[in-house]
């Protein structure tokens, strides 16, 4: 896997760089970087993969305006147009990545040839299941903003909350493969240059979802969601299936929000049945 870096300051990583390859670019969710993508990457030996951070988190820097899906969709296509790639890439977005890349297919659709979203974020979080969490999560995230900056960062990168973040949403029993998710949490989920693009992201996530543009994304699209995922629950991944004018949905069963981790097999299995 190769490092590079645009002239406007996103890191990005390459699988596979053979430019006879089809190319999928991949959108990591929220607090991820680009190794929550690594698993799916390894398991695609048919596509050349890129993986960039997303602006104010990893390795690469933060906009200098807010980050708000508008503005995330503006950073992804100025790094797409640069890439200078000969034909139209497959662009893959995971969970808080779903929101960008949907929103991105449907102001750019012809950039792009097909799209592939993994864990779509389907349904307003304040709605959902999770609701009385998602509150939670905005308080929590509100401190992050107005606590002193020690204190606040401190809270955003504590470790029994990331801990209670990662229990929560893997669902696999095997104890090594546990141990590997909370481990990548630990690791990567506190990458973010400061509080300010991490309450600014948050906002964006909870505001925004893939209904709010299914009807105007025109291309062939693919959704992959676990039968156990509390954050976008199946019937409801089942009807954004409905609202898309083309697609179709693969469920991966006894898995939830973290395919990427617990069943990257199965998700690069269902890629390469779509796009090749």
């Amino acid at each position: 896997m190769d490092l590079r870096r645009t002239s406007h300051g996103t890191a990005y990583w390459t699988h596979n760089d053979n430019p006879k390859l089809p190319v999928i670019i991949m959108i990591h969710g929220f607090r991820g970087t680009h190794h929550g993508m690594d698993l799916i990457a390894k398991n695609l030996n048919k596509h050349q993969v890129i993986v960039p951070d997303l602006p104010g988190f990893g390795e690469t820097k933060p906009l200098t305006t807010e980050h708000s899906i508008d503005n995330y969709v503006k950073w992804l296509h100025k790094f797409i147009d640069g890439l200078n790639l000969a034909k139209p890439p497959i662009l893959l977005g995971h969970s808080f990545g779903s929101i960008i890349t949907s929103n991105y297919a449907s102001k750019y659709p012809k950039s792009i040839k097909k799209l592939i979203l993994v864990n779509p974020i389907g349904a307003p979080a304040l709605k959902g299941p999770k609701a009385i969490m998602t509150r939670l999560a905005i308080v929590y995230y509100w401190l992050g903003r107005k606590l002193p900056a020690k204190f606040a960062t401190y809270l955003l990168s504590s470790k029994p909350i990331v801990m209670v973040m990662s229990q929560t949403m893997a669902k696999t029993k095997d104890k090594q493969l546990r141990r590997f998710i909370h481990d990548q949490h630990l690791t990567h989920f506190s990458s973010f240059t400061n509080r300010q693009v991490v309450a600014e992201a948050f906002n964006a996530s909870i505001h925004n979802t893939v209904r709010d543009v299914a009807q105007k994304i025109p291309m062939p699209t693919l959704l992959i969601a676990g039968d156990l995922d509390d954050i976008t629950p199946l019937y409801k991944q089942h009807e954004l299936r409905q609202l898309l004018p083309d697609a179709k949905l693969e469920i991966i069963r006894s898995v939830g929000h973290l395919t990427h981790y617990e069943t990257p097999e199965a998700v690069a299995q269902a890629i390469e049945l779509f796009t090749l």
